[in-house]
């Protein structure tokens, strides 16, 4: 059935961020994860009649916040519309959300897609609009709703259909949650439902110079990277079977939604998609429209910080830095700003990359807190980055000094000198071991004046000889400088 076949998936995101205000979207309900079911919910979020709703600020600002980091143009004038649609957790039979003027539209985000580049992914809307319930399908024959987290605070961002893999789609759902970690503006725990994804996937397919696109289908409601990656791959390759079985395309085959069953690992049909006239959208009469003044525009946006995808590719371009520690480093904005800090103090940006990457960051872990709570100070670890590139200390001995600086809150060389791990770079000193080595272990010198195969693992083993008898003090490149002079010469 005709020649060969190429085809290039094409997505779409559709991602809900939920916003960490300490209330509800347009009632003063408390927005808390865990609590009793139901326990959280007032006459407004449950849509009890006659009742108003009243617009959280803070959860605008932040909508406006993020939407800045997001490069998009923000509306001076926005309105709030009723999305109309029938499910159990939503009490109201409708949603507030904004529908043909959002608060913000036209932005980017770029992603990393390897060798210190990026990829610039269009963002066609980010807008505000409130969270539905949750269904709890786990009690046998029947199902029950929660409603708890009606009225939370969502932000609906928007992709163009720029993504071409799933682990473009990945990549750019964890830039996100940096992005909304760095602002302070959520939570972003996939756990806790935070963030949750929906792309839409189809592909062009080529053959024989025609192109032919497949009908488009949605995932709903991935709440993890990894669900999000691997659906994506999945339903590339569910569609390629499906046209190159039935030829359907977008013409003749429907908008579909499916499901991701993790169990499986495979995409289930749904139902099919609704169309934006099957919400039945009208401008909201219980709520005034916003209209954003400059002034506080422009406080909003002072409140940006240096994002973390454009500090991961300084660090790489700055400090040649690899870019997987770069990406550690960039992971939380304390960690980074920390890493800023002492570079800042003098620290050798290596040194204090490996000291925070290889020791500190481990400590904070098994300790669940940031790095800049165990105690000690970005000058402190730029002291003892110093310390490592002068040869004073090893740099196994710069994790164990870095370990007693959480312990004890004292100075690097404070430390150093009260754990004898300082090390011995007094040439005269160290000569005089030098020779005591040679003298004891004639067969070595000789393999190593004679050259050949012997010649390099007999000067280690002189090293790791005069190491020995200074109790590892010594240091080794002044060890191996004497080596070679007396060595080379004789």
């Amino acid at each position: 059935m005709g020649g060969p076949v190429e085809h290039k998936v094409i997505v779409g995101l559709e991602i809900h961020v939920q916003l960490c205000t300490r209330s509800k979207m347009f009632c003063g309900c408390a927005v808390e994860f865990g609590a009793e079911p139901n326990s959280r919910v007032c006459p407004v979020c449950l849509g009890m009649p006659g009742v108003l709703p009243v617009m959280n600020r803070q959860a605008f600002e932040y909508a406006v916040l993020a939407a800045l980091a997001l490069n998009c143009e923000i509306a001076r004038f926005t309105k709030w519309d009723r999305k109309g649609y029938y499910y159990p957790d939503l009490p109201k039979n409708y949603q507030i959300s904004q529908y043909d003027m959002p608060l913000s539209a036209n932005g980017f985000i770029e992603i990393p897609v390897g060798g210190g580049g990026t990829k610039r992914i269009r963002i066609i809307r980010a807008h505000l609009e409130e969270d539905a319930g949750k269904n709890v399908h786990s009690t046998g024959g029947f199902s029950q709703v929660d409603l708890n987290r009606t009225g939370t605070p969502l932000l609906e961002i928007v992709t163009e259909p720029d993504i071409n893999s799933g682990a473009e789609a990945k990549a750019l759902a964890v830039e996100l949650q940096r992005i909304v970690r760095y602002l302070g503006v959520s939570e972003g725990d996939m756990q806790k439902g935070h963030m949750r994804f929906e792309p839409n996937i189809n592909l062009i397919v080529t053959r024989d110079g025609t192109e032919y696109r497949t009908p488009i289908v949605e995932i709903k409601n991935l709440n993890s990277f990894r669900a999000l990656e691997r659906g994506i791959d999945y339903e590339e390759q569910r569609q390629l079977d499906e046209f190159l079985e039935t030829g359907q395309v977008m013409e003749s085959g429907n908008k579909t939604t499916r499901g991701w069953d993790d169990e499986r690992q495979m995409t289930v049909l749904q139902r099919e998609k609704e169309e934006a006239h099957d919400y039945r959208y009208f401008p909201e009469p219980d709520l005034v429209p916003v209209e954003l003044a400059e002034g506080r525009l422009n406080e909003i946006a002072s409140r940006l910080c240096e994002l973390p995808i454009s500090r991961q590719v300084r660090y790489v371009k700055e400090f040649g830095l690899s870019e997987y520690d770069a990406g550690v480093l960039t992971g939380e904005r304390a960690t980074a700003e920390f890493f800023d800090r002492a570079v800042e103090s003098g620290g050798e940006a290596k040194r204090v990359c490996n000291l925070l990457t290889q020791t500190g960051l481990k400590i904070a872990n098994e300790r669940g807190c940031g790095i800049g709570d165990l105690g000690f100070s970005p000058k402190g670890v730029a002291e003892l980055a110093a310390m490592v590139e002068a040869g004073d200390v090893s740099a196994t001995a710069s994790a164990q000094i870095l370990e007693a600086m959480v312990e004890t809150g004292k100075e690097p060389r404070v430390l150093a000198e009260e754990l004898s791990l300082l090390q011995k770079s007094d040439a005269g000193e160290l000569e005089a071991v030098v020779e005591q080595v040679l003298a004891e272990n004639r067969q070595a010198v000789e393999d190593v004046t004679a050259g050949g195969k012997k010649s390099k693992k007999a000067m280690g083993f002189l090293l790791g000889q005069v190491m020995q008898k200074t109790r590892g003090q010594a240091n080794p490149k002044v060890v191996s400088q004497i080596l070679a002079a007396k060595l080379g010469g004789g």
